[in-house]
């Protein structure tokens, strides 16, 4: 512990500045400006270093938080991201896409404002990218197991490279046209440069990992020959099919989930696409939906110049600070303005969408909707009668979240569903199937990015297990409810 009262010199919680909300909607570079070396070395002074450190089991991955934080306080990048590394393949994409449950468990945030972890453990990998410390680890002998691992998502990603590591010959299937999952096509460049997830496709290529992006498993190859194929299998395909809102009217024009809208901007900023074919300039867009992927559609429209902008969510506004139901160090369910939210627009609680309207029914395309106010009954949320409002809208982004994976229709691969729709495996990943396990969202449900990774390298582990009868690879011990051991 460098500075034992760190945490009392330093009593204030700061943050990198973001970048001018009217500059930064000009273009789609990330929000937060880099944070001051010397901030972040404050910031970490703060770590108290606790005897019980409840960041660990905060974070799925069990990071050693208090250790680098100790590191970069002491000047010691190289060991800080060395550390960081021993538990996270990626932490570049947590430090900007996870919602921090560390720094919801971080024990000076009993009194104090919590560390900014996230912020730090940025910075570590910023700096070591930029020093030169990462680079590839192909494997010293190669085993000659063959893995195949669907989805290049975070999970499938982490998988892969793990088992590359430890000298399986491993190939990413993934059905679009780039790897990355929705690293790459779901989240926007102002919350994740794309530069940062290809520097992590080209370690994987060149540790040994292969990829092949365009192929769907059961339309352009079967399972079958993919288990034929290979040793072991690991399907990551995530928690891809869209909750629909079963309402009159959504079935008009201009109501779109909001992935399609999502990954069609992400595809016009690579170069991919020349325009969108769902863009909000000029229009009146409605989301409905409180989350992070609604937030990340705010934004969008915004970049793309839409006339307004409107969220809607159907419960209530959630407090701004812990309360009796989200005690420490539980994640809390807390109001939070995004750094979309900050850039504009309207943001509407207990707001139930009844309808979605036409005014032409002939061209049967969206121009407002009804809404009334969400009432709470014994049968749970449903509009109250007379409480009807009308939003005009020419764009309407269903951000509802995801009810679990698509169906793999093969007989020769026919996965259990569990009760909420994913796919049923054991404690050590493994389905019912020999030699195919689940990972990620798939298995898990809409999750967590740090989930994703977490559960990327535990499955990892256990196919190591069942090809080699043993495993030295390392495994979160929250990955799962009953971790392997």
């Amino acid at each position: 512990m460098a500075d034992p009262q760190g945490f009392l010199r330093v009593r204030e919680r700061e943050l990198a500045p973001k970048r001018p909300v009217a500059l930064r909607l000009r273009d789609w570079r990330e929000v937060v400006d880099p944070a001051d070396p010397q901030l972040v070395v404050r910031q970490a002074s703060r770590c108290m270093d606790c005897g019980v450190a409840f960041c660990h089991q905060g974070c799925p991955l069990g990071n050693l938080i208090p250790e680098w934080n100790d590191l970069v306080h002491r000047g010691r990048g190289r060991e800080a991201i060395e550390r960081l590394h021993e538990t996270n393949n990626f932490p570049e994409f947590t430090g900007r896409a996870c919602p921090a449950p560390c720094e919801s468990a971080c024990v000076l945030g009993i009194s104090e404002p919590a560390v900014t972890i996230k912020q730090i453990e940025n910075r570590i990998i910023d700096e070591a990218f930029a020093a030169g410390w990462v680079t590839p680890r192909p494997p010293a002998r190669l085993t000659g197991k063959t893995v195949a691992v669907v989805g290049s998502g975070p999970a499938g990603l982490a998988a892969a490279q793990q088992l590359t590591r430890a000298g399986h010959t491993v190939a990413i299937y993934e059905r679009d046209e780039v790897p990355g999952g929705l690293l790459a096509l779901g989240i926007p460049d102002f919350k994740l440069e794309k530069a940062l997830v290809q520097r992590r496709i080209e370690q994987l290529k060149a540790e040994g990992t292969r990829f092949r992006c365009g192929i769907e498993i059961g339309r352009d190859m079967s399972w079958g020959e993919l288990r034929r194929r290979f040793d072991a299998v690991i399907v990551a395909t995530g928690a891809t099919v869209a909750r629909e809102l079963p309402v009159p009217g959504s079935e008009l024009a201009g109501v779109v989930p909001a992935m399609q809208f999502l990954s069609a901007a992400n595809r016009v900023q690579s170069g991919a696409l020349a325009e969108s074919p769902v863009d909000a300039a000029g229009k009146h867009v409605v989301v409905i939906g409180g989350g992070d992927t609604g937030a990340d559609c705010v934004g969008t429209a915004h970049r793309q110049g839409a006339r307004s902008v409107t969220s809607l969510a159907i419960g209530a506004q959630p407090a701004a600070e812990r309360g009796e139901a989200h005690p420490w160090p539980t994640h809390p369910v807390l109001f939070d303005v995004s750094s979309s939210h900050e850039e504009g627009g309207e943001r509407r609680f207990l707001a139930s969408t009844v309808e979605f309207l036409a005014e032409d029914p002939g061209a049967a395309r969206v121009t407002a909707l009804r809404v009334a106010q969400t009432g709470f009954t014994e049968r749970g949320r449903e509009p109250i009668p007379g409480t009807e409002q009308r939003i005009d809208a020419d764009l309407v982004l269903l951000a509802l979240g995801f009810t679990g994976p698509e169906a793999i229709d093969d007989e020769r691969l026919a996965l259990r569903r569990g009760p909420a729709g994913s796919f049923e495996r054991g404690a050590d990943y493994a389905t019912d199937v020999p030699g195919v396990f689940v990972a990620g969202d798939a298995g898990r449900g809409q999750s967590l990015i740090v989930w994703a990774i977490a559960e990327g390298r535990a499955a990892a582990a256990a196919v190591d297990r069942f090809l080699m009868g043993e495993t030295a690879l390392p495994i979160p011990v929250t990955a799962h409810d009953r971790p392997i051991r």
